[in-house]
Protein backbone atom coordinates (compact mmCIF):
# COMPACT_ATOMS: atom_id res chain seq x y z
CA UNK A 1 0.00 0.00 0.00
CA UNK A 2 1.34 3.24 -1.28
CA UNK A 3 1.45 6.34 1.11
CA UNK A 4 -1.35 8.48 0.02
CA UNK A 5 -3.68 5.39 0.35
CA UNK A 6 -6.28 6.59 -1.88
CA UNK A 7 -7.69 3.70 -4.70
CA UNK A 8 -8.46 4.64 -7.99
CA UNK A 9 -10.66 2.20 -10.86
CA UNK A 10 -10.43 2.46 -14.37
CA UNK A 11 -12.44 0.75 -16.27
CA UNK A 12 -11.49 0.39 -20.32
CA UNK A 13 -7.98 1.05 -19.26
CA UNK A 14 -5.99 -0.86 -21.79
CA UNK A 15 -5.04 1.66 -24.28
CA UNK A 16 -6.27 5.73 -24.91
CA UNK A 17 -7.62 8.01 -22.30
CA UNK A 18 -8.42 5.05 -19.91
CA UNK A 19 -4.81 4.10 -19.90
CA UNK A 20 -3.47 7.62 -19.54
CA UNK A 21 -5.62 8.23 -16.40
CA UNK A 22 -4.39 4.76 -14.68
CA UNK A 23 -0.95 6.22 -15.42
CA UNK A 24 -1.80 9.52 -13.94
CA UNK A 25 -2.85 7.96 -10.93
CA UNK A 26 -0.14 5.90 -10.69
CA UNK A 27 1.97 8.30 -11.10
CA UNK A 28 0.80 10.15 -8.68
CA UNK A 29 0.97 7.69 -6.29
CA UNK A 30 -2.32 6.28 -6.18
CA UNK A 31 -3.07 2.77 -5.80
CA UNK A 32 -5.12 1.58 -9.17
CA UNK A 33 -7.45 -1.24 -10.63
CA UNK A 34 -7.12 -0.99 -14.18
CA UNK A 35 -9.60 -2.96 -16.55
CA UNK A 36 -10.59 -4.17 -20.00
CA UNK A 37 -12.92 -7.11 -21.06
CA UNK A 38 -9.44 -8.10 -23.87
CA UNK A 39 -6.94 -9.60 -21.25
CA UNK A 40 -4.24 -9.73 -23.35
CA UNK A 41 -4.21 -6.80 -24.16
CA UNK A 42 -4.87 -5.66 -20.57
CA UNK A 43 -1.87 -7.57 -20.06
CA UNK A 44 0.34 -5.57 -22.11
CA UNK A 45 -0.35 -2.36 -20.52
CA UNK A 46 0.39 -3.84 -17.16
CA UNK A 47 3.24 -4.20 -18.55
CA UNK A 48 3.64 -0.72 -20.23
CA UNK A 49 2.75 0.36 -16.59
CA UNK A 50 5.45 -1.56 -15.05
CA UNK A 51 3.39 -4.17 -13.33
CA UNK A 52 3.48 -2.14 -10.54
CA UNK A 53 2.49 -3.07 -7.06
CA UNK A 54 0.21 -0.36 -6.51
CA UNK A 55 -1.65 -2.02 -9.54
CA UNK A 56 -4.44 -4.77 -9.21
CA UNK A 57 -5.64 -6.29 -12.82
CA UNK A 58 -9.10 -7.23 -13.67
CA UNK A 59 -9.54 -8.68 -16.40
CA UNK A 60 -14.09 -8.72 -17.63
CA UNK A 61 -17.04 -6.87 -19.54
CA UNK A 62 -18.11 -4.14 -17.68
CA UNK A 63 -21.64 -5.43 -19.06
CA UNK A 64 -21.27 -8.34 -16.85
CA UNK A 65 -22.34 -7.49 -13.31
CA UNK A 66 -19.97 -9.77 -12.03
CA UNK A 67 -16.84 -7.76 -13.42
CA UNK A 68 -17.67 -4.54 -11.96
CA UNK A 69 -17.79 -6.39 -8.30
CA UNK A 70 -14.46 -8.22 -8.73
CA UNK A 71 -12.78 -4.81 -9.64
CA UNK A 72 -14.08 -3.06 -6.40
CA UNK A 73 -13.51 -6.44 -4.30
CA UNK A 74 -10.22 -6.22 -5.71
CA UNK A 75 -9.41 -2.35 -4.50
CA UNK A 76 -11.13 -3.59 -1.21
CA UNK A 77 -9.10 -6.53 -0.64
CA UNK A 78 -5.93 -5.62 -2.37
CA UNK A 79 -5.24 -1.96 -0.97
CA UNK A 80 -8.13 -1.47 2.23
CA UNK A 81 -10.11 1.54 -0.10
CA UNK A 82 -12.09 2.51 -3.17
CA UNK A 83 -12.15 6.30 -3.56
CA UNK A 84 -12.68 6.76 -6.93
CA UNK A 85 -14.13 5.32 -9.91
CA UNK A 86 -13.77 6.44 -13.62
CA UNK A 87 -15.86 4.65 -16.05
CA UNK A 88 -13.74 4.74 -19.33
CA UNK A 89 -14.86 1.61 -20.58
CA UNK A 90 -17.15 2.07 -24.11
CA UNK A 91 -17.16 1.97 -27.87
CA UNK A 92 -17.70 4.69 -30.86
CA UNK A 93 -18.64 4.10 -34.02
CA UNK A 94 -19.79 5.70 -37.35
CA UNK A 95 -23.24 5.02 -39.44
CA UNK A 96 -25.66 7.31 -40.47
CA UNK A 97 -29.02 6.96 -38.62
CA UNK A 98 -31.13 5.04 -41.51
CA UNK A 99 -28.22 1.71 -41.36
CA UNK A 100 -28.33 1.92 -37.99
CA UNK A 101 -29.84 -1.59 -37.13
CA UNK A 102 -31.56 -2.80 -33.85
CA UNK A 103 -28.41 -4.64 -32.98
CA UNK A 104 -25.61 -1.96 -33.56
CA UNK A 105 -28.17 0.46 -31.37
CA UNK A 106 -28.70 -2.33 -28.79
CA UNK A 107 -24.61 -2.59 -28.40
CA UNK A 108 -23.88 0.52 -28.06
CA UNK A 109 -26.43 1.10 -25.30
CA UNK A 110 -25.33 -1.99 -23.16
CA UNK A 111 -21.58 -1.13 -23.70
CA UNK A 112 -21.53 2.79 -22.96
CA UNK A 113 -24.48 2.94 -20.53
CA UNK A 114 -25.39 0.04 -19.39
CA UNK A 115 -21.93 -1.16 -18.23
CA UNK A 116 -21.09 1.89 -16.76
CA UNK A 117 -24.89 1.98 -14.66
CA UNK A 118 -23.63 -1.83 -13.62
CA UNK A 119 -19.74 -0.77 -12.61
CA UNK A 120 -21.71 1.89 -10.40
CA UNK A 121 -23.77 -0.20 -8.66
CA UNK A 122 -21.06 -2.02 -7.35
CA UNK A 123 -19.04 0.74 -6.70
CA UNK A 124 -21.40 2.82 -4.66
CA UNK A 125 -22.52 -0.57 -2.76
CA UNK A 126 -18.32 -1.13 -1.65
CA UNK A 127 -18.30 2.67 -1.06
CA UNK A 128 -21.45 2.94 0.87
CA UNK A 129 -20.26 -0.32 2.96
CA UNK A 130 -16.55 1.89 3.65
CA UNK A 131 -18.10 4.72 5.29
CA UNK A 132 -15.54 7.05 3.52
CA UNK A 133 -17.66 7.96 0.39
CA UNK A 134 -16.07 8.88 -2.93
CA UNK A 135 -16.27 10.09 -5.91
CA UNK A 136 -17.16 8.63 -10.13
CA UNK A 137 -16.20 10.29 -12.46
CA UNK A 138 -17.69 9.21 -16.18
CA UNK A 139 -16.57 9.75 -19.52
CA UNK A 140 -18.99 11.73 -22.40
CA UNK A 141 -18.48 13.33 -24.93
CA UNK A 142 -19.03 16.91 -26.20
CA UNK A 143 -20.75 15.75 -29.18
CA UNK A 144 -23.86 15.04 -26.60
CA UNK A 145 -23.97 18.89 -26.66
CA UNK A 146 -22.92 20.39 -29.97
CA UNK A 147 -23.61 18.22 -33.06
CA UNK A 148 -21.25 17.97 -36.18
CA UNK A 149 -22.71 16.88 -39.67
CA UNK A 150 -20.08 14.89 -40.15
CA UNK A 151 -19.97 12.84 -37.27
CA UNK A 152 -22.77 10.37 -38.17
CA UNK A 153 -22.76 8.08 -34.43
CA UNK A 154 -26.11 8.56 -33.27
CA UNK A 155 -26.41 5.30 -31.45
CA UNK A 156 -23.13 5.64 -29.36
CA UNK A 157 -24.21 9.40 -28.76
CA UNK A 158 -27.16 8.14 -27.59
CA UNK A 159 -25.83 5.72 -25.33
CA UNK A 160 -23.25 8.55 -24.22
CA UNK A 161 -26.04 10.81 -23.82
CA UNK A 162 -27.60 8.41 -21.33
CA UNK A 163 -24.47 8.70 -19.12
CA UNK A 164 -25.07 12.19 -18.78
CA UNK A 165 -27.90 11.94 -17.46
CA UNK A 166 -26.80 9.17 -15.10
CA UNK A 167 -24.35 11.46 -14.06
CA UNK A 168 -27.18 14.12 -12.66
CA UNK A 169 -29.64 11.78 -11.14
CA UNK A 170 -27.01 10.27 -9.26
CA UNK A 171 -25.07 13.01 -8.04
CA UNK A 172 -28.65 14.06 -6.29
CA UNK A 173 -29.21 10.66 -5.13
CA UNK A 174 -26.25 9.55 -3.61
CA UNK A 175 -25.05 12.89 -1.94
CA UNK A 176 -26.31 12.16 1.23
CA UNK A 177 -23.33 9.17 1.28
CA UNK A 178 -20.92 11.13 0.94
CA UNK A 179 -20.12 9.70 -2.86
CA UNK A 180 -19.85 12.54 -5.73
CA UNK A 181 -21.08 12.47 -8.85
CA UNK A 182 -19.30 13.84 -12.18
CA UNK A 183 -18.12 13.85 -15.52
CA UNK A 184 -15.74 14.95 -18.12
CA UNK A 185 -16.87 15.35 -21.99
CA UNK A 186 -13.39 15.02 -24.04
CA UNK A 187 -13.42 16.80 -27.43
CA UNK A 188 -11.15 15.50 -30.07
CA UNK A 189 -8.53 13.65 -28.52
CA UNK A 190 -5.14 12.36 -29.99
CA UNK A 191 -5.70 8.63 -28.94
CA UNK A 192 -6.12 5.23 -31.63
CA UNK A 193 -9.85 6.44 -32.01
CA UNK A 194 -8.52 9.29 -33.86
CA UNK A 195 -5.31 8.15 -35.49
CA UNK A 196 -6.63 7.64 -38.85
CA UNK A 197 -8.56 11.14 -38.94
CA UNK A 198 -7.73 14.60 -40.41
CA UNK A 199 -5.86 16.32 -38.18
CA UNK A 200 -6.14 19.15 -39.32
CA UNK A 201 -10.12 19.00 -39.40
CA UNK A 202 -10.03 17.90 -36.18
CA UNK A 203 -7.84 20.80 -34.65
CA UNK A 204 -10.28 23.01 -36.44
CA UNK A 205 -12.88 22.09 -34.61
CA UNK A 206 -11.81 23.73 -31.22
CA UNK A 207 -10.97 27.58 -30.53
CA UNK A 208 -7.75 26.69 -29.05
CA UNK A 209 -6.87 25.00 -32.66
CA UNK A 210 -5.71 21.59 -31.58
CA UNK A 211 -6.46 18.05 -30.63
CA UNK A 212 -6.49 17.12 -27.11
CA UNK A 213 -3.95 15.02 -24.95
CA UNK A 214 -4.75 12.25 -22.79
CA UNK A 215 -2.99 13.96 -20.08
CA UNK A 216 -5.46 17.02 -20.37
CA UNK A 217 -8.38 14.46 -19.45
CA UNK A 218 -6.41 13.41 -16.79
CA UNK A 219 -6.23 16.84 -15.34
CA UNK A 220 -9.20 16.94 -15.29
CA UNK A 221 -10.42 13.64 -14.04
CA UNK A 222 -7.52 14.08 -11.12
CA UNK A 223 -9.77 17.90 -10.48
CA UNK A 224 -13.39 16.37 -10.19
CA UNK A 225 -11.50 13.03 -8.24
CA UNK A 226 -10.17 15.67 -5.68
CA UNK A 227 -12.86 18.56 -5.78
CA UNK A 228 -14.74 17.49 -2.74
CA UNK A 229 -17.21 20.39 -3.06
CA UNK A 230 -18.44 19.94 -7.20
CA UNK A 231 -21.00 16.76 -7.85
CA UNK A 232 -23.77 16.79 -11.00
CA UNK A 233 -20.70 18.77 -13.11
CA UNK A 234 -20.11 17.68 -16.44
CA UNK A 235 -16.60 19.45 -17.55
CA UNK A 236 -15.87 20.15 -20.96
CA UNK A 237 -12.55 19.37 -22.07
CA UNK A 238 -12.59 20.60 -25.61
CA UNK A 239 -10.34 23.32 -26.38
CA UNK A 240 -13.48 25.17 -26.67
CA UNK A 241 -15.21 23.19 -29.10
CA UNK A 242 -18.96 23.74 -27.78
CA UNK A 243 -18.48 27.37 -26.55
CA UNK A 244 -17.67 29.06 -30.02
CA UNK A 245 -15.81 28.48 -33.44
CA UNK A 246 -12.62 29.95 -34.95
Amino acid sequence: MNSTNKTALVTGSSSGIGFGVAKGFLDAGWNVVINARDPARLQNAAKQLGSRAAMAVVAGATTDAKTGEAMARAAIERFGSLDVLVNNAGEFGFKPFLDVTPEDLEHFLSVNLKGTYLTTQAVVRAMIASGRGGSIVNIGTVLTDHGVSWVTASAPLVSKGGVRALTIALAAELASQGIRVNAVSPGFIRTPLTAGADATTLAGTALQGRIGDVTDIFGAVRYLADSTFVTGHVLNVDGGFVTGRR
